[in-house]
């Protein structure tokens, strides 16, 4: 959660096509999504089965949510807040490692579930790469009855994550959320957040249950799995057709803005040398939100991601 490496086709609110923020009074972030309590593991070489693997090992405060939730907190964003669901077991951890990064948490405490834990198994190797152990815990039981209409008051945008659509409750408050957002006309984004649940969710229902975002800001292997393309760049393109704003993650290669079908622009990435790529998209996100909000265009918030 911290920020390590520095301190429906046709769909839409309506607003998204100049790029603006919402309607009503107020320049606030209102992000929606998984509090999640990471064990990131990271080690040297091949895991060895049925026996040791030396690693270095650290328990962090993540999810996707609030990591994006601070991040745009820590590129300037005054007021960003944040609602997610956790367990009577880590709750204030959270909300004080979310307070300290300048994030307002809005958390539900589950007396049932604990906290949502995922173990990141981080290769050593020069592309840092990850692979995630997820157990949502309390993050997937986020329902309607969490939600109100009051907050968003005063927020200028509205950021879903995509774990949102991988359980039935919180699948129903996606669906509450957008209706209120659009009632106001503030503008969504949308990180689609897992291409392992998002294949076993399915390309057409997740497409779905989308309709009326505004910004959709996929992976590359994301973007290839919801529209059946090879070439991320032409998924970009083809997704933007269904979502008015398409900003496709590229990893190493930096990001491709697409609108209308076609592609607007290609951002490079910048120049870096990977250690653990944990939470990369999520910073990603932040920082390209926290821009949106400052004035920025979709082209110029796209390269301040990529330098997050």
């Amino acid at each position: 959660m911290t920020a390590d490496g520095g301190p429906g086709r046709g769909g839409g609110t309506g607003s998204e096509g100049t790029d603006s923020v919402g309607t009503g009074a107020g320049r606030g972030l209102l992000v929606v999504g998984d509090v999640i309590t990471d064990v990131v593991a990271r080690h040297a070489g091949p895991l060895a089965a049925g026996t040791d693997t030396t690693a270095s090992i650290r328990t962090v405060a993540g999810g996707a949510g609030a990591n994006v939730a601070c991040w745009a907190a820590h590129r300037g964003t005054a007021d960003v807040r944040l609602l997610g669901r956790v367990g009577t077991d880590a709750a204030a951890w959270h909300e004080r490692e979310l307070a300290a990064q300048g994030v307002r948490p809005q958390l539900v405490v589950d007396p049932l579930v604990p906290t949502g834990t995922v173990i990141c198994m981080v290769d050593g190797g020069a592309a840092a790469e990850r692979t995630f152990l997820t157990d949502g815990g309390a993050s997937m039981r986020l329902a309607p009855a969490d939600w109100s209409d009051a907050l968003l008051d005063g927020v200028a945008r509205l950021h879903l994550s995509g774990y949102l659509l991988f359980s039935e409750s919180s699948r129903a408050l996606v669906t509450v959320a957008l209706a209120a957002a659009r009632a106001r006309g503030v503008p969504v984004s949308l990180d689609p957040a897992s291409a392992g649940f998002l294949a076993e969710l399915g390309a057409e229902r997740f497409l779905e249950l989308v309709e009326g975002v505004g910004v959709l800001l996929p992976s590359r292997d994301e973007a290839c799995l919801l529209t059946g393309l090879a070439d991320p760049v032409e998924a970009a393109a083809e997704l933007s057709l269904r979502v008015p704003l398409v900003v496709a993650k590229q990893g190493h290669e930096g990001a491709v803005v697409a609108r209308s079908g076609k592609v607007r622009a290609r951002v490079p990435a910048a120049p870096a040398t990977p250690r653990d790529t944990t939470g990369a998209g999520d910073a990603f996100t932040g920082a390209f939100l926290a821009a949106l909000l400052a004035g920025a265009g979709p082209e110029d918030a796209a390269a301040e991601g990529c330098r997050a």
